[in-house]
């Protein structure tokens, strides 16, 4: 009767994992309903978009971008920035002067680790949270960890019904009879699995649903504008790998490599 025991293990994983799902897609469910008849119209700016795309990170990757293409900062190959204008034209630009101290040059990794936590990319986080474009720290991840979650739980559950089925013993019930005790939690974690997809996807770290949508139309839009703005708006949502130069991707992808 060993099988039996693998059944309970089975449904006590599906249960658990499928649970936790729902409550994570219901509590999306009621932010999104909320954004409906809270979020007003709202223009992203490029430190909005980038947060919204890739978090902290992505602002301060955005911020080098933008001050390295208008010459007022040096990215070099070998990982070094060094500050050419000292007079920086936002928060997130003196930041970045800042994190690279009063000789004016560092290593690229520490400026960006320091800009991604400073005060300014915090409250940057905090207006998109009360304007419910960006997720509160607790619901970050929430369903998308739920549907990895209940993945693994459809993988144990199969697991076990292999294992019961090949449990040697006479249980004196037929194979077939165990498989479709088994073929009923994973059906389950299937069925969650499905409705999460047509419910809550796609998942994001950092965007609300009406941060994603607003995301949406900004890349849709960024056709009709110039050439700079088109390129600071691509590296905003798509990150360093859409970074034009050369010269600037290779200083950030060593950067990557040192950091």
């Amino acid at each position: 009767m060993f099988w039996v025991l693998f059944l309970l293990l089975a449904w006590v994983v599906t249960a658990v994992t499928c649970t936790r799902l729902c409550l994570a897609a219901v509590r999306a469910a009621a932010t999104e309903a909320r954004e409906a008849t809270e979020v007003r119209a709202h223009d992203l700016t490029l430190y909005e978009a980038a947060f919204l795309s890739g978090g902290p990170d992505r602002v301060a990757d955005l911020t080098l971008v933008s001050m390295a293409r208008q010459r007022r900062l040096l990215l070099a190959h070998t990982g070094w920035a060094t500050v050419v204008d000292p007079r920086g034209r936002d928060e997130m630009e003196r930041s970045v002067i800042g994190a690279i101290g009063p000789e004016g040059q560092s290593r690229i990794a520490p400026v960006r680790a320091a800009t991604s936590a400073a005060d300014a990319v915090r409250h940057l986080a905090d207006r998109l949270v009360r304007a419910g474009l960006a997720l509160p720290d607790g619901a970050r991840t929430s369903v998308a960890a739920g549907v990895r979650r209940v993945r693994l739980a459809a993988l144990a559950v199969t697991g076990l019904g292999a294992a019961a089925l090949l449990t040697p013993g006479p249980t004196g019930v037929p194979r077939t009879l165990v498989a479709m005790w088994f073929a009923l939690p994973l059906a389950l974690a299937l069925g969650c699995l499905a409705l999460a997809r047509i419910e809550a996807h796609p998942y994001s770290r950092w965007a609300s649903p009406a941060g994603q949508r607003l995301l949406s139309a900004l890349a849709h839009g960024a056709d009709g504008t110039g050439d700079d703005l088109r390129h600071l708006i691509a590296v905003a949502v798509r990150g360093i790998r859409a970074v034009g130069e050369p010269d600037l991707r290779a200083a950030l992808a060593h950067r990557d490599r040192t950091g």
